[in-house]
């Protein structure tokens, strides 16, 4: 009888199924994505670029200068008349707190200079027009330029040691023809317009280094673009 039970005890033994085991703690840990991770550094790091950047730089303002192309004899104005807008024969736009430099009849009557403002932080970035009496029409772009050099020993210096020297032909909405030169120079950069009108020959120069040109390319070729004459 005590072998019945013990076999009968064997065999329940060994139905008797294993105890469920879980799996490894791992698997039981939710695994959380590293995309938002990811999108959230990339957040920081916008926001860090936006507040370390500078500020933008503000706009600068202009005001128009009228110039009379007045001869030596009538330096100072046309018999007292005050009114230069009037008698206005060329205008070009001048930065706010561009300085005026004043122009000597000496100037005026050698090598035509007629008007002239400068950067007073950068006394080097100037802009200035000169003209001469007795042209009805332009000559060819060439030969324009290399006239304007005879009365020019700098602007000689600048097109002898120049990287490039560029120009093209613009008209305004008007038709008035206008000669327009770029040189890259040795430690300086040029912009110069010419045109004739009222049988003159008018020309507006922009000049900075190098330096100054790379920072302020924008001022100086506004100015550059607003001269015209008038008239």
């Amino acid at each position: 009888m005590a072998s019945v039970v013990s076999s009968s005890a064997r065999v329940s033994s060994t139905s008797i199924k294993p105890p469920h085991i879980p799996p490894p703690w791992k698997s039981l840990l939710p695994i959380q994505p590293y995309k938002p991770l990811l999108t959230t550094l990339t957040a920081t790091i916008a926001a860090s670029t936006i507040l370390t950047s500078a500020p933008p730089s503000v706009a600068e303002t202009f005001h128009i200068y009228y110039g009379t192309a007045a001869s030596a004899a009538n330096y100072g104005g046309y018999g007292g008349n005050s009114d230069k807008k009037a008698s206005a024969e060329y205008v070009y736009d001048v930065p706010d707190g561009w300085k005026e430099r004043l122009v000597s009849k000496v100037e005026k009557g050698t090598n035509g200079t007629d008007s002239e403002f400068y950067n007073p932080k950068k006394r080097t970035e100037k802009e200035y027009l000169t003209y001469l009496a007795g042209f009805r029409k332009l000559a060819p772009k060439d030969m324009v330029l290399n006239n304007l050099a005879l009365s020019d020993v700098d602007l000689q210096d600048l097109i002898a040691g120049a990287d490039s020297v560029k120009s093209e032909e613009k008209k305004d909405g008007n038709g008035q023809l206008y000669y327009v030169y770029e040189i890259d120079g040795v430690g300086k950069h040029s912009l110069i317009k010419v045109t004739c009108a009222n049988n003159k020959l008018f020309a507006h120069f922009v000049n900075a280094p190098t330096l100054e040109w790379n920072k302020d390319e924008d001022t100086l070729r506004h100015i550059h673009e607003s001269f015209k004459t008038v008239g």
